[in-house]
């Protein structure tokens, strides 16, 4: 059990001050203190990704003293992202060029190894189009990845300098594979080029297909082999409900429930530092939680106290050493960045490591809180309503704030900081986790297929409704404000309901849904133009009908436009329709931001201070006593 945890009171909610301060823009936007932690397989390292303007680079620190040991830059422009150890001393890290804030990154990354001291770098060919499989614990010097042409190809691959020989392959168009604890291939699953899920079981030299279903259809993905590599954790949904997680014996077939839960679907698995128990099932069904499944291991033991030692925070779990000595935590909250520690099982203390964003006061932060409600047609939705800290809760000016994506996407209870901004702004903000979300199994996921600008719409008025219900939100200080297919719901909202709110801002947003299939990335690759056909309006009219850049005759509300022009995910063609349909109706947008070297959302610290301060004024300008909510 944990016996002491240390350094903690930095992470006290209580309020420090009797009333809000106006946090300074920049705040909020400044780059993070780093962007991911890993852990060796020992826990002797760690390796920090580490942003420093035009690029993010990697430093790695010894543990026991936390002296630096490495570093690692590639340049302007370029990011390392992420590292995967594939062995004591060894990791690959995956650089990729900047886009956008909201695309991330652009095509796929170049991956290179690196000894932990910066010795026997290397540049692994075609490394991006691999995924890791199993980093092979008793064979150091190679580890199994899989690759995608045609066909799924599983293959091992050196270390030192990226060979590779293939071992197996499957008949799937994109897919992995999951083998058991001695390396062998069991399963192969994946996407055809026409977006069916399929998986295949391994049965001699043979594969047998187990499963296969329309995108947005059940579904059965096994997750790992069990502990006595005759038993699979297979993630099952019958019918599109939100899937449990079973074990299977897919020699009998018989099946036995593990964990489910009924709102969500599983976010992660914990396993145990050898990797063959099952210890828990994590969900967010409103805030993150475990489902300890397995409580008598040891480690459970471990994991419970941790979380329990974080009292107001999430806890997520980033690494354990090889011989379960060390723990990598996070803890983090919706009013807290978070924090990495590494904890000692051998001393029972946490080290604090690093903080995200150590300038922000939890204390001047707004909780978020999880709701539910009953759309009209009698579906349950979920969201998220972020109240400001010092308001009375009542009355307020609210923004409806829908996420991107919007398949596969959803919003989760941790830091935001738009949604903290406007709030220290005095504003209520509502994000609604609509039909068509990620998360909430693949039916909810495909109600919204075909309905981008009706029933995915009508949940987000809905959701406004019930807050104005509960006496939350002023019916007459309503604006929505939205990012990619956020932008795009918030201008559709204004076309759905063109009396019902006093501003829109629409950030790199899609406004024009014929348009996606002529211009931007979507429609290069086939798997692209098969989403579109899957997820669309079938018909021109249809798409028409749902797009705010052929409905400007019902938006009759100040609006303002948000574009990178070097976006390749929703690029300058989907501004110019709406900006253009706007002025040739007599209304043109009143504020329009244009960033030549911005992508798909802003990088720049000093472009996105420019954004939110004039968004801030826009807001204020419409919305009316934002100052006197606070």
């Amino acid at each position: 059990m944990v016996r002491s945890i240390v350094l903690l009171a930095g992470l006290a909610t209580a309020i420090a001050v009797a009333e809000a301060r106006e946090i300074p823009v920049g705040d909020f936007f400044k780059d993070p203190e780093f962007t991911s932690v890993s852990l060796s397989p020992k826990g002797d390292y760690i390796a920090v990704s580490v942003p420093q303007g035009d690029r993010t680079v990697l430093a790695a620190f010894r543990i026991e003293d936390m002296e630096l040991v490495g570093k690692w830059d590639y340049g302007s422009n370029l990011h390392i992202d992420r590292v995967r150890w594939v062995n004591d001393e060894r990791f690959f890290m995956y650089v990729t060029e900047k886009t956008g804030r909201f695309d991330q990154r652009q095509g796929r990354a170049d991956v290179y190894a690196s000894n932990v001291d910066g010795s026997q770098r290397a540049d692994i060919p075609n490394g991006g189009t691999y995924q890791i499989v199993d980093i092979l614990p008793e064979d150091p010097s190679n580890i199994l990845v899989s690759r995608s042409i045609e066909s799924a190809f599983l293959s091992k691959m050196r270390v030192r300098d990226g060979s590779v020989r293939t071992v197996a392959t499957a008949p799937i168009d994109y897919g992995t594979f999951l083998v058991d604890h001695d390396g062998n291939v069991r399963y192969a699953f994946g996407q055809e080029e026409s977006n069916d899920t399929v998986t295949l079981r391994r049965d001699g030299e043979t594969w047998t297909q187990v499963h296969s279903a329309p995108m947005g259809g059940p579904k059965r993905q096994p997750l790992a082999m069990a502990s006595d590599n005759k038993h699979a954790w297979v993630e099952v949904s019958k019918n599109g409900e939100p899937a449990q997680l079973m074990l299977v014996d897919p020699e009998t077939g018989s099946e036995k429930v593990v964990s489910g839960n009924p709102n969500v679907e599983a976010s992660n698995l914990l396993f145990s530092s050898d990797e063959r128990e099952l210890l828990a099932v994590a969900y967010e069904d409103g805030t993150p939680r475990y489902d300890f499944t397995n409580t008598e291991h040891d480690e459970s033991k471990v994991y419970a106290g941790l979380i329990n030692a974080f009292p107001d925070h999430a806890v997520s779990f980033r690494g354990i050493s090889d011989n379960g000595r060390y723990i990598l935590v996070t803890a983090y909250s919706d009013i807290d960045p978070g924090s990495y520690y590494l904890y000692d099982r051998e001393t029972g203390s946490a080290k604090f490591l690093l903080a995200a964003m150590g300038w922000i006061k939890p204390s001047e932060m707004s909780p978020m809180e999880p709701f539910t409600f009953t759309a009209r047609d009698g579906t349950k939705v979920h969201g998220y309503l972020t109240i400001p800290r010092f308001s009375n809760g009542k009355n307020l000016p609210l923004i409806l704030h829908p996420h991107g994506g919007p398949h596969g996407p959803r919003d989760s209870w941790r830091f935001n900081p738009e949604v903290q901004f406007l709030a220290n702004r005095g504003y209520a903000v509502l994000q609604v986790n609509f039909r068509g979300s990620g998360g909430y199994g693949n039916a909810f996921e495909a109600k919204g297929y075909r309905n981008w600008g009706t029933t995915m719409v009508d949940d987000m008025t809905d959701a406004v409704n019930w807050a104005v219900a509960r006496g939350v939100a002023d019916k007459d200080r309503l604006c929505t404000y939205g990012a990619s297919y956020g932008g795009y719901a918030a201008l559709q909202t204004v076309v759905r309901e063109p009396t019902k709110y006093q501003c829109a801002i629409g950030y790199v947003g899609v406004y024009s849904l014929p348009l996606m299939f002529k211009d931007g990335d979507i429609p290069e690759q086939d798997s692209g133009r098969n989403y579109l056909q899957r997820v669309m309006p079938e018909t021109l009219a249809e798409q028409q009908a749902q797009s705010p850049a052929f409905n400007v005759d019902r938006i009759n509300i100040p609006v303002m436009l948000v574009q990178g022009a070097k976006d390749r995910r929703v690029p300058m063609s989907q501004y110019e329709a709406l900006r253009d349909a706007l002025a040739n109706a007599g209304k043109p947008a009143e504020i329009t931001i244009v960033a030549d070297k911005e992508g798909h959302g802003f990088y720049d610290y000093d472009n996105q201070v420019d954004l939110y301060t004039k968004m801030e004024g826009f807001l204020d300008k419409h919305m009316g006593m934002a100052q006197d909510a606070r």
